[in-house]
């Protein structure tokens, strides 16, 4: 009762009246006044960060009143060459893309092409989950707030093989993991999905609507919807994706999300993500030029659903809100008796965060250029402290504590669990028999390969999912595939009636959500 009361407390608090159409004029220019920071001070925190966390560059942008009020570039745009970052440096935005998609849904809405309380299957006739009623009840809304029922199906696209239809078509064969709008589980595809619904209402692609309808008419002129579209264009002034394996940074190839663009596959700079911020603040306008109606962009920024505290962001443990929320490809928090809307992107080697405070029209994008450097969210709560005044705090302190604190709790986890380790035991048959074709009916095939005296593990082509199984104990395997970026996978060889090995299994989460049966020898 009480998460309900405060779900209406918020809803109501923080929802400007619905009372816009796409007719209606835009606001009145606010006025371009500069507040007074100290901006050596904030160029000598951000270069502190930058060594504290060990990223090698990072870009910002801040705007305030419309106008963009401090664009810069840090570091370095890759280890392996020259290059500095400024604030025309192409960066991924990987799950902040999420916003435009639910931005071209709402454009849609507004021209009466669409409703957010439709059936996803009427403008989508081939989706199905594996529960029919839920395939009939899920409505158009619910592609942006991750309570489908759907756990997480990132494998689908990491496997690096599958198109987007391929994709989507599986998800009639994965088992739901909760009730329809009962829970809360991040979920991509989910997004691609509502990508789908944009290609089928518009005949026209995913990438081609917001080319056009957004990049295009906000001005965002050095922005791609997609990896292969940024890579086209051959613009050397392109950060390079790191991440520390072993203790030591390295350049990384990209991890291309493509296969999912509507989840988290655009490119920007920090001078596009401040045009970008200027016109969501300035209600859903690019001057005196209308995108989008007030009440539809509105409901993209007012809270949906509830997040619970297992997932949400970490840092909520230092900003302590009252309470979490997510709309439409926006996370929610309060912070100092004022709404924040966030969102962060990740993807191997990279990160980026957005936070917006609508009703200081203060909005700070980051971009870095190494893995899950968690400064990003130390740098823009320090410029909301800022530009609104608050006690001076060391955030990026804070935060090193905070995430040492959780990295020591999962060394602590892994040692646990290699103490479990029975010592001196042996595969119960030879390696041979080990090898085959793996099969599970929703994340396909894995291989497993004897060569030179040992096991070759595969999920899909690419690198990344492949590497050598080392014995752990019994029928037990370990594997730190690609460069070993990621750290140990566990698999598990199971054996059947006949003793030859039936199946094998993807992690210890003890469900059969990742059992690959054996489909063939070698």
């Amino acid at each position: 009762m009480r998460v309900y009361i405060a779900f209406l407390v918020v809803v109501s608090v923080f929802a400007a009246p619905a009372i816009a159409a796409p007719g209606e004029t835009c606001p009145a220019p606010s006025a371009p006044v500069k507040p007074s920071i100290d901006e050596a001070a904030l160029d000598a925190y951000i270069v502190k960060g930058l060594e504290d966390w060990n990223i090698p560059g990072l870009s910002i942008a801040v705007v305030k009143n419309g106008t963009p009020v401090y664009l810069k570039g840090f570091g370095v745009r890759s280890l392996q060459g020259p290059g500095q970052v400024d604030a025309q440096t192409l960066f991924g935005m990987m799950s902040t893309t999420k916003a435009m998609t639910a931005l071209a849904l709402a454009m849609l809405v507004d021209e009466g092409k669409l409703d957010w309380n439709d059936p996803v299957s009427l403008h989508y006739p081939e989706f199905a989950l594996s529960d029919p009623f839920v395939t009939r009840d899920l409505k158009v809304k619910d592609l942006l707030t991750h309570n489908s029922g759907l756990g997480n199906t990132d494998m689908l696209w990491a496997r690096g093989d599958l198109s987007s239809d391929q994709i989507l078509a599986k998800l009639r064969s994965v088992p739901l993991s909760y009730s329809l709008r009962d829970s809360f589980i991040y979920q991509n595809v989910m997004y691609q999905v509502a990508g789908k619904v944009i290609e089928n209402v518009t005949g026209q692609s995913w990438e081609n609507v917001i080319q056009t309808r957004i990049l295009s008419a906000i001005g965002m002129d050095r922005s791609f919807p997609t990896l292969a579209r940024m890579a086209a264009s051959k613009d050397i002034n392109t950060s390079q994706a790191h991440f520390v394996i072993d203790g030591k940074r390295h350049r990384i190839a990209e991890s291309p999300v493509d296969a999912v663009p509507a989840a988290g596959a655009a490119w920007s700079t920090a001078t596009d993500t401040a045009k970008w911020m200027a016109f969501l603040l300035n209600d859903g306008c690019v001057g005196n030029k209308r995108l989008v109606s007030s009440k539809n962009l509105n409901r993209m920024l007012r809270p949906q659903v509830m997040v619970p505290p297992e997932e949400f962001y970490p840092t909520a443990a230092l900003t302590e809100p009252h309470w979490t929320s997510y709309g439409y490809g926006w996370f929610q928090q309060d912070y100092r008796g004022r709404f924040v809307a966030m969102h962060t992107g990740s993807m191997d080697g990279r990160t980026a965060i957005v936070g917006l405070m609508p009703d200081e029209k203060l909005g700070v994008y980051l971009f870095g250029n190494l893995d899950h450097a968690e400064f990003r969210h130390a740098l823009m709560w320090k410029v909301f402290d800022m530009y609104t005044g608050a006690p001076d705090r060391d955030w990026s302190r804070e935060f090193l504590t905070l995430y040492a604190d959780l990295k020591a709790k999962a060394d602590a986890q892994e040692a646990e669990q290699v103490k479990s380790r029975v010592p001196n035991t042996k595969p119960s048959q030879a390696l041979t028999a080990y090898a085959g074709t793996y099969r599970n009916p929703v994340y396909g095939d894995v291989s497993v390969a004897y060569r030179n005296g040992a096991l070759h593990f595969a999920f899909g082509p690419m690198p990344e999912n492949s590497g050598i199984l080392t014995h752990w104990h019994y029928d037990r395997f370990r594997s730190k595939l690609g460069d070993g970026r990621y750290g140990a996978m566990d698999l598990m060889f199971q054996t059947g009636a006949s003793g030859k090995i039936r199946a094998l299994r993807l992690f210890d989460d003890g469900s059969d959500t990742f059992e690959f049966i054996r489909v063939a020898s070698p």
